[in-house]
């Protein structure tokens, strides 16, 4: 097999992954504003798609065309839009019907042409109640920049204000971040109809109140645009902190290149080439759309109607052990304990914490943060500990993609209260989930730890689904102090024998389990490898699968995103089968289990397979070693692999075909999952989905 036809296109590959998504919209079986918010996932992915991976497409275009070697890039380029174009027509389809069957459930979305009487009425009292304050035109003329006044990922419209036959324009921005995208309209109180109109079309019915305070008009027309700008950004040396290169990297973020254009396809070509003008782009970076440009705010489409519109809730699981102590300390102590979100609930984290900031015996807290939430409990735990006068240390990732905001603000919020805050160098993040709580007991120092695949996040801990050990074992928690000891000083020599670290084990420790599997294979002993990834891209792992493979090594992977390798190819690949699960939680945990002639190996870690997680970023991953939890893992895996309703076949012409269920039980693998963990916890079990 040549080498160019080894692996998938990565970009390709993850559009893939997005169609996927788009599956989920258009699965009958799935409540109907459930699939109305997954129209909102696709776009939202979408956009990120064309603000990472197609920024470095378009650069290695440009490089290319400098250095004249080939056209390899622009061919990807071609083969991304043209997808990109199937599937944005899948998703006016699936658009519209479900525009008929929210009409069928008495919720139907109108615009500003169909309304009645009183609920113009009722709009004309709401913008000047709620949006007016929010509201000022930028008026378009030869000294405006547009590339300078225009958000990325933000909702426009273009307005046409015509007077006879003077034409004049203006750019009205939607304050989606002050009010909701869509309001619910009042109607007849005989009716049992539910009117929403978007916000969009509050801003059309209202441009005479908008604009006929200067202007005399005959005529209005507003067209939605928006754009999405390159989310890479280099940061100058010559400024003096990492947090003052970070501030300097967001500014130069809102004013990068614009990579994609999209705009209403009826917008008059006067308008259009005005707009491209400005923008400095031309007609191949812009993409018609319609009335509504920004579909990821369908995410947050409300809950209304029938409860049968929206999934049946999962209550939380709470993990009993933990009432059979008197403090979390004495409960991890005594065992290790193992979380998985959202099944378990995210507050027993946030209880631990919240404990350690007032507990007599700690001395010590460290945390690292890569996302958490806009109002962090988890934080705001370390501030308490802090105020209460124990050293906190916290390594603040700042280089966290769409997040540098959000931790910008908490970091100078920790230093404020005297919390010593560690940033990461800025060509090495730091992408590991950690805590260490140091407690003196009967004179000696304890550490407690947390190694996860997620975040500590409130938010996404209720739709990722997530690992969490926590544990006092004194050879993992010493090991846990030697990380954060290497993130202060990345430069020192340190080894690691129950932690997968990157950059510094991870790449060798994979090969060497791998190369052990393969020889087992090779004599006739038991042999295996189960990999639950988020996204597999790095060329070197896959080729050692491959190797693996062909050896006759059985290699079961779920991978939810990104997969390059291909498999089920003859003397290559056909011992590797590969299914990604798309379903209502996002799939983020990462789990390596490896066979090991019977005596399994099992770790949970926070790293995918991808060059950037192994080799360029602070990534840890634990071997688990107590054999109960090891069972739990491995029995959730499988559970996984064994999904006939929500798991797609990964083949090498990547068709996203789900798994050919036949005569088998139905296996929903995060209902199963619930439910296997509700058993464990002595829970009654839940109705069958």
């Amino acid at each position: 097999m040549s080498t160019e036809n080894r692996y998938f296109q990565k970009e390709l590959s993850w559009l893939s992954f997005n169609e996927r998504v788009l599956q989920e919209a258009a699965d009958k079986s799935n409540p109907l504003i459930e699939r109305v918010r997954f129209l909102g996932i696709y776009s939202n992915n979408l956009d990120e798609f064309y603000k990472v991976q197609f920024a470095n497409l378009k650069r290695d275009v440009l490089i290319e065309q400098e250095q004249g070697n080939g056209s390899n890039a622009k061919s990807i380029l071609r083969q991304v839009h043209q997808k990109v174009i199937q599937t944005d027509l899948k998703f006016d389809t699936l658009y519209n019907e479900l525009l008929l069957e929210m009409a069928r459930n008495q919720i139907f979305l109108i615009n500003e042409r169909q309304l009645t009487s009183l609920q113009e009425d009722w709009i004309k009292k709401y913008y000047k109640q709620n949006l007016r304050q929010y509201i000022t035109p930028i008026l378009l003329d030869s000294h405006t920049d547009l590339i300078q006044i225009l958000k990325d990922d933000h909702s426009y419209l273009a307005v046409e204000i015509i007077n006879n036959n003077d034409t004049k324009y203006a750019i009205l921005e939607l304050p989606t971040e002050k009010v909701s995208r869509f309001v619910l309209l009042p109607s007849d109180t005989a009716s049992k109809n539910k009117s929403i109109i978007f916000l969009d079309n509050i801003l059309r019915f209202c441009l005479p109140d908008i604009f006929k305070i200067f202007f005399d008009v005959t005529e209005f027309n507003a067209y939605s645009i928006k754009i999405n700008r390159d989310a890479e950004y280099e940061l100058s040396s010559e400024l003096d902190s990492l947090l003052e290169l970070m501030s300097q990297g967001l500014k130069q973020r809102l004013t990068a290149q614009p990579v994609r254009f999209i705009y209403q396809k009826d917008m008059p070509k006067a308008l259009l080439e005005l707009l491209l003008s400005k923008l400095k782009l031309t007609e191949s970076d812009a993409m018609t759309g319609g009335r509504y440009p920004n579909f990821k705010d369908l995410m947050g489409f409300p809950g209304i109607g029938s409860p049968n519109l929206l999934n049946k809730v999962l209550p939380n699981l709470t993990y009993n052990r933990f009432k059979q102590f008197r403090n979390a300390f004495d409960a991890i102590k005594d065992k290790d304990i193992l979380l998985y979100y959202p099944y378990y609930s995210f507050s027993h984290v946030l209880e631990i914490m919240r404990q350690a900031s007032f507990d007599p015996s700690v001395t010590h807290i460290r945390i690292n943060i890569y996302r958490v939430a806009k109002d962090s409990r988890f934080v705001q735990a370390a501030i308490n500990a802090a105020n209460n006068g124990k050293k906190v240390t916290v390594v603040v990732e700042l280089q966290a993609r769409f997040d540098e905001e959000i931790n910008i603000r908490w970091a100078k919020k920790l230093i404020g209260s005297g919390v010593k805050v560690i940033y990461s160098q800025p060509k090495l993040k730091i992408h590991a989930k950690l805590f260490l709580i140091e407690r003196k007991e009967n004179d000696q120092i304890v550490r407690y730890a947390h190694i996860g695949s997620g975040n500590f996040n409130e938010k996404t801990a209720k739709i990722y689904t997530d690992f969490s050990l926590l544990t006092a074992d004194p050879m993992i928690t010493e090991e846990v102090r030697k990380v954060f000891n290497f993130i202060e000083n990345p430069f020192k020599p340190v080894t690691f024998n129950y932690l997968l670290v990157s950059p510094q084990n991870t790449r060798i420790r994979f090969m060497e389990l791998i190369q052990r599997e393969i020889k087992h294979a090779k004599a006739g002993k038991p042999a295996g490898i189960y990999l639950k990834l988020n996204a597999i891209t790095d060329k070197e792992m896959i080729d050692k699968l491959y190797e693996a493979s062909s050896a006759g090594v059985k290699i079961r992977m779920v991978v939810r995103g990104m997969c390059v390798l291909i498999p089920q190819v003859p003397n290559l690949s056909e011992n590797i089968i590969v299914t990604s699960v798309v379903d209502r939680f996002l799939e983020h945990a990462r789990v390596y289990i490896f066979e090991n002639n019977g005596l399994k190996d099992t770790y949970i870690s926070s790293a995918d397979w991808m060059p950037r997680n192994i080799d360029n970023r602070v990534e840890v991953g634990v071997k688990i070693l107590d054999p109960s939890l090891q069972k739990i893992i491995q029995d959730i895996f499988m559970i996984q692999a064994s999904d006939n309703v929500k798991a797609r076949i990964i083949d090498k012409d990547l068709q996203n075909n789900y798994i050919q269920r036949g005569n088998k039980k139905k296996i929903r693998a995060q209902i199963a999952i619930y439910d296997y963990l509700n058993r464990l916890e002595n829970k009654p079990k839940t109705e069958d989905y």
